[in-house]
């Protein structure tokens, strides 16, 4: 049109003309670098910023959002933007190419950059390690609480288990992330989220622009279930005031409660999580040190393996979205 300059018009041609070859966030980076940022129209640095916007949303709704290794944030105008180094390589254009993207069911591209932990079937999970304990006040009542739930013996979990998942995290976190149970890698390793779900939810985390050593993640019960069986009722009841205690230390602005028995377990419903999820609740007046506390129901990482459609995708992703506005973080 008339009021197109030359700028404008050249990034349209990257946006739309060379969509393939931006695919990939390094790539991005690479050609906001050949382009010189610092001396790009502001038409367009908007078009490659909206451009990475898109990627971002985009490659967590294909399963194949980028870990911490690959940045996704705006380029410095004081220092050249870095390639990363493990980015993966812009895919083919060609029709095959396009049909459907893979589940990312596998450690991410940059695997090198988070240490992976076998299991004993030989499995590698890209899982970053545990953050280190500070000696904050916080954490001080965390450990004490955490000590405490070592010494339980209120339910028959902890003799069949091989480690207490207390839980993990920033003290001062903003977003808890509330889960079920261990599994059987988090039984191994006395963490939550090692697993195949927990490299999932790893990386929506990192798509909302965090690490998890930024946000605090736990579970109901702090003891793996036999069989990976559903926690019973009396023995969900004993870890629930356990989890009660973490979030009153924690005080978080937000709380994701990931599948049925974590959004039952806290808000006191038996209202089903395809119903609740996207809607924000709060947490019930019941618990006056938690009474308001917003909580976000969402599909745990385990369903949505199971159940790998676009659809549960982007529910997961809006879901998320809402939360990172939220709290403040950019989308």
């Amino acid at each position: 049109s008339a009021g197109e300059t030359p700028a404008t018009r050249k990034g349209q041609a990257i946006v739309g003309g060379t969509w393939a070859k931006i695919k990939s966030a390094g790539r991005l980076h690479g050609l906001a670098h050949r382009l010189c940022w610092r001396t790009m129209s502001d038409e367009l640095r908007q078009l490659l910023l909206a451009a990475r916007q898109i990627i971002q949303s985009e490659q967590l709704l294909s399963g194949d959002v980028p870990g911490p290794g690959v940045v996704l944030a705006k380029p410095s105008p004081a220092e050249p933007p870095r390639q990363a180094a493990s980015a993966r390589p812009a895919p083919s254009a060609g029709p095959a190419a396009r049909k459907t993207p893979t589940p990312a069911v596998h450690p991410p591209s940059d695997g090198a950059q988070v240490p992976s932990t076998p299991s004993p079937s030989g499995r590698q999970f890209a899982v970053p390690p545990a953050p280190a304990k500070g000696d904050s006040e916080k954490q001080r009542l965390l450990n004490e609480v955490e000590e405490q739930v070592g010494k339980c013996r209120r339910c028959g979990l902890r003799q069949g288990c091989t480690n207490v998942v207390f839980g993990e995290g920033n003290p001062d976190a903003q977003i808890v992330f509330v889960g079920e149970a261990p599994g059987e890698e988090e039984d191994r390793q006395g963490r939550p989220f090692v697993g195949r779900a927990g490299e999932l939810l790893t990386k929506q985390i990192n798509a909302m622009g965090v690490q998890r050593s930024d946000i605090y993640i736990a579970n109901v019960c702090k003891c793996r279930p036999p069989g990976n069986r559903a926690p019973l009722a009396d023995e969900v009841e004993p870890c629930r005031e356990h989890l009660l205690l973490q979030l009153r230390i924690i005080r978080p602005k937000v709380i994701i409660t990931l599948g049925n028995p974590a959004t039952h377990a806290l808000l006191n419903t038996t209202v089903g999580i395809t119903r609740l999820r996207g809607q924000w609740q709060k947490m019930p007046d019941t618990d006056p040190d938690l009474a308001g506390i917003k909580v976000m129901p969402t599909f745990h990482p385990a369903y949505l393996l199971r159940a790998y459609t676009e659809d549960n995708r982007r529910k997961v992703w809006s879901d998320l979205q809402e939360v990172m506005k939220e709290v403040g973080l950019k989308r």
